[in-house]
């Protein structure tokens, strides 16, 4: 952690929806006028796609069928806690960008399935921003949640997550729904091993509950939207959290636990907003009195 050079970290499953919070971050950045410095957890894979077919073939050959993307062992986290290190001391490190498809291709350079070019954070930043899924780790090796000064987890409850990441994978990669089974059973042995654990660890969960059947997720066939949802968001620490306040700013919010917090679904942005904006100004102030 850094006073100076603070790190926000943001840590979920894949399909559990950190992407769509990075954009309510962005915009809390543009309207306060926060510099960031931003790295995507999927920069930090060991493999690029097709190494990381063989190694799963190889993998599967020597008898572990549940090699997967949520192994440590398939990312470079030593580097990832390198660069969260460097950046609390100096404000200062590098990432790069996993390109997914033809766009991102576009944009950073590179072949799908390939990764970008290492480059140094441009300028002098107020913050360094990570959104993917080992924010907040702690294995033999590397312990990533000491590192960060904000930790947020984005926890949709299972058969949601999955449902999104089913019908995400099925859009925009292609992938039958057998194919995206596949996928989940194999990661699940390191999805309780190094995924959940995050979760008591952060200062912070979202957690999206659907108030809609999704009894059989592999059956549905819409996303249960935000007004079909509940927002469950839980505060490790609840000292100096304003409850009152938020309960009269968020139409039919209520209190399920001292610590917790239940909202509509679809006031994500707005809670978000009341919940972490004071956080981040504060993160600044403390950098900007002693910078």
């Amino acid at each position: 952690m850094s006073a100076k050079h603070p790190i926000i970290a943001i840590t979920g499953s894949s399909g559990a929806g950190t992407t769509s919070v990075k954009r309510i971050f962005d915009l809390i950045f543009r309207r306060e006028s926060v510099k960031a410095s931003f790295i995507e957890g999927d920069a930090f894979h060991r493999f690029n796609r097709e190494d990381m077919k063989q190694r799963m073939v190889d993998e599967a050959a020597s008898g572990n069928q549940n090699f997967s993307h949520f192994s440590p062992d398939a990312n470079i986290l030593e580097t990832l806690e390198e660069i969260f290190a460097e950046y609390a001391r100096k404000g200062t490190g590098r990432t790069r960008h996993y390109v997914h498809d033809e766009a991102e291709a576009q944009l950073y350079g590179g072949q799908p399935g390939n990764f970008s070019e290492w480059e140094e954070f441009s300028g002098d930043s107020d913050l360094l921003f990570y959104e993917g899924l080992h924010g907040c780790v702690r294995t033999d090796a590397v312990d990533l949640a000491r590192h960060a000064d904000l930790k947020i987890g984005v926890v949709p409850v299972i058969n949601l997550e999955w449902i999104q990441k089913i019908h995400r994978d099925k859009a925009s990669r292609g992938y039958s729904t057998e194919a995206v089974m596949d996928v989940i059973l194999r990661r699940m042995p390191d999805y309780v091993r190094y995924i959940c654990p995050q979760f008591t660890l952060t200062d912070i969960n979202f957690q999206r509950v659907p108030i809609v059947d999704t009894s059989n997720p592999f059956i549905a066939r819409w996303i249960p939207t935000p007004d079909e949802s509940m927002l469950v968001i839980r505060f490790a620490n609840p000292r100096g959290i304003d409850f009152p306040y938020l309960l009269s700013m968020i139409h039919d919010s209520f209190m399920s636990r001292p610590n917790s917090i239940v909202v509509p679904g679809n006031k994500l942005d707005l809670a978000m907003q009341l919940i972490l904006t004071p956080l981040i100004l504060q993160l600044i102030e403390r950098r900007r009195r002693l910078t």
